[in-house]
C-alpha cells in the first residue's frame, strides 16, 4: 500500500472522528457541566489513539480491493472494540477529574462506529452499482443474405395450431390484424413468444422472412440483446413483428382510476419507481436485479430509438387496444453495442465555440431514452430542424421535458459551463455541429471568434426563418466585436424586458 492511500485514509478516519466530536459536543450527552474545551481534547485523544491503533493493526496499510463487506468491518471494528476496553477499563477515573462520564467517549465511539461502517457500507455500493458485468454483445459482419425457406402456404391443422397459440396470449382481433399484416399462414413466418432471448438463438439463420415476437417488451430481458439477434437471424429487409405497452396506457388508467390530487400523487411515485430509478447510476444496477427487467414503463420513443439502434428501420404501428404492435424491416447491421446505456437526469453535447474548439455542455435530458437514434426520422417527418436547432412537433420529447424546455429548467447545469469559462452570461448560442453546419462561412468565421452566451440575442429580436436568425446574430456580433462589454450590457436588460413584459419562452 503506498504511502498516499494511507494518508489517504487516515484523513477520511480524522473526518469521520471531527463529525463525531461535533455532535457529542453538541448533544453534552453526559457531563453537561464540563467545558466544551475538555470535550475537544477528549476528543483530540482518542482520536490519536484510534489512529494509533490503526497503524498498529495494520488497518491502514492493507489492500481491501478484494476483501468481502464482512471482512472489511471486521477490520474496522478490532480499534472500536480496542478503544472502548481502554476508555471504560484504564480512563474512566481520568475522566471523572473532568467530570466526565465514560458514557461520553462511549458515544463517541459508537458514532465514529456507525459512520465508518456506513463509509464501508457506501463504499461496497458503488462498486456493486457501477460493476455492470453484462459484457458488450459481439456484432459479427454479415454479407447480404437471402430468405432460405420456400415461401409455400401451411396446412389447415397448422394455422388452426398457431390459431389457438396465439389466442392463449392475445385476443382473436390481435390475431386476425398478424394474420393479414403479417402472414401468418405462410412458412416464412416464425412466432416466438418467450422473455429469454436465448429462445430466439435457436432460431436457424434466414430461414424465415418474417418474425413475430409475441412476448411483451415490458417484460423481455435484454431488450437490445434480443432485437440484435434477431436482426442476425433475419435476411436483408426481413420483417420483425414486436408488442409493446406505450407508457401512456399506464399514466391514463392510473388518472383515470383515483381521483385528484390523489391520482398525480400515485402516477409520480409510478413514474418515479419505473422511469427514474433505473436511470440512476447508483439504482440502476439494483433495480434490474430485483426486477429482473419485468413491467418497463416503454415508450414510443424509446422502442423506435432501440430498433433503429439495433439496425431495424419502423414500417407502421398498429395499436390494438392498450397493445401496440411495431412493424419493422431490417435495414443494417446494428450500431456497435455499448456495455451499457442508462440514460441518466444529466447529458452531455458536444457544441462548436470560440475558435472552432468542440466543448461538451450540460443539460437536463427532456427527451426519451435513445431519442438521438431517431433524430434524422423526425426531422424529415417534420420538415426539418427550425431554427433553434430542434423539429417543430418533436415526439421524442417528453411531458415534463416541454416544461422544462418552455421555462429553461433544462439549460441550469450550463451554469457550470459559464462557470467554467465556456460560455459568458450574453452571446451567440452554442451550436451542434449539424447546425453549424447551415451557417454560412462568413458568419460561422464571425460566430468563432467570441465565446458563445447563455443569454442570446434570439430572445429580443424574435426571428422566424433561418435568414432572419442570421441577420440577428450578425447584427450582435458586429457590435460585440466593436464593443463587447457595452453591448453585452445592453443585450442583457433587454433581454429581461422581452422575457418580463414579452413573455418569451424558450422554443
Amino acid at each position: 500500500m503506498d504511502t498516499k492511500s494511507v494518508f489517504s485514509r487516515i484523513w477520511t478516519d480524522v473526518i469521520v472522528w471531527s463529525l463525531s466530536g461535533f455532535l457529542c459536543i453538541l448533544w453534552r450527552v453526559a457531563a453537561d457541566k464540563a467545558s466544551i474545551l475538555v470535550y475537544v481534547w477528549l476528543f483530540i485523544v482518542m482520536m490519536v489513539v484510534w489512529v494509533l491503533l490503526g497503524l498498529l493493526t495494520g488497518r491502514y496499510h492493507r489492500s481491501y480491493k478484494q476483501m468481502e463487506l464482512w471482512q472489511e468491518l471486521v477490520r474496522m471494528l478490532i480499534p472500536a472494540a480496542i478503544e472502548f476496553v481502554i476508555v471504560f477499563w484504564i480512563e474512566r477515573d481520568v475522566l471523572a477529574l473532568f467530570n466526565l462520564s465514560p458514557m461520553v467517549a462511549g458515544w463517541m465511539i459508537g458514532i465514529v462506529t456507525v459512520l465508518s461502517a456506513v463509509c464501508i457500507i457506501a463504499k461496497h455500493y458503488w462498486k456493486y452499482a457501477q460493476n455492470m458485468d453484462v459484457p458488450a454483445m459481439k456484432i459479427e459482419k454479415r454479407t447480404k443474405a437471402k430468405v432460405l425457406r420456400r415461401d409455400e402456404p401451411r396446412t389447415a391443422q397448422s394455422v388452426e395450431a398457431i390459431h389457438q397459440s396465439v389466442l392463449s396470449i392475445t385476443t382473436e382481433e390481435d390475431y386476425q390484424m398478424l394474420l393479414e399484416k403479417a402472414h401468418l399462414n405462410s412458412r416464412q413466418t416464425k412466432i416466438v413468444a418467450n422473455r429469454d432471448r436465448f429462445s430466439l438463438l435457436q432460431i436457424p439463420d434466414y430461414q424465415y422472412k418474417t418474425l413475430v415476437d409475441l412476448t411483451l417488451l415490458n417484460d423481455a430481458k435484454g431488450i437490445n440483446r434480443r432485437f440484435c439477434v434477431v436482426n442476425q437471424k433475419l435476411p436483408d429487409n426481413g420483417i420483425y413483428v414486436c408488442c409493446f405497452r406505450p407508457q401512456e396506457y399506464m399514466k391514463q388508467k392510473i388518472l383515470n382510476k383515483y381521483p385528484k390530487p390523489l391520482n398525480w400523487i400515485i402516477y409520480t411515485l409510478y413514474f418515479w419507481h419505473k422511469r427514474v430509478v433505473p436511470r440512476l447510476a447508483l439504482s440502476s444496477r439494483l433495480y434490474y436485479d430485483v426486477t429482473k427487467g419485468r413491467k418497463r414503463m416503454l415508450s414510443k420513443t424509446e422502442v423506435f430509438g432501440r430498433l433503429y439502434y439495433c439496425g431495424f428501420e419502423v414500417d407502421e404501428v398498429v395499436p390494438m387496444g392498450h397493445i401496440e404492435y411495431v412493424f419493422a424491416h431490417r435495414k443494417m447491421q446494428p450500431y456497435p453495442q455499448e456495455q451499457l446505456k442508462v440514460y441518466g437526469p444529466l447529458i452531455k453535447l458536444p457544441r462548436v465555440c470560440k475558435n472552432k474548439e468542440m466543448r461538451f455542455f450540460y443539460k437536463f435530458r427532456t427527451m426519451h431514452p435513445y431519442a438521438e437514434y431517431i433524430q434524422d426520422v423526425v426531422f424529415e417527418e417534420q420538415g426539418g430542424m427550425n431554427i433553434a436547432d430542434k423539429a417543430d412537433g418533436d415526439w421524442r420529447i417528453s411531458s415534463w421535458g416541454r416544461v422544462m424546455r418552455k421555462y429553461w429548467l433544462d439549460e441550469l447545469p450550463m451554469l457550470f459551463n459559464w462557470l467554467k469559462g465556456d460560455v459568458k452570461l450574453v452571446g451567440v448560442r452554442p451550436l451542434s455541429q449539424a447546425m453549424f453546419n447551415k451557417y454560412p462561412i462568413a458568419l460561422q468565421d464571425k460566430r468563432t471568434k467570441a465565446r458563445p452566451g447563455l443569454i442570446p440575442p434570439f430572445y429580443i429580436d424574435h426571428p422566424k426563418t433561418f435568414e432572419e436568425l442570421f441577420a440577428s446574430e450578425d447584427k450582435y456580433l458586429d457590435a460585440y466585436l466593436k464593443h463587447p462589454v457595452r453591448t453585452d450590457f445592453v443585450y442583457f436588460f433587454r433581454t429581461i424586458y422581452s422575457i418580463l413584459f414579452k413573455k418569451i419562452h424558450s422554443a
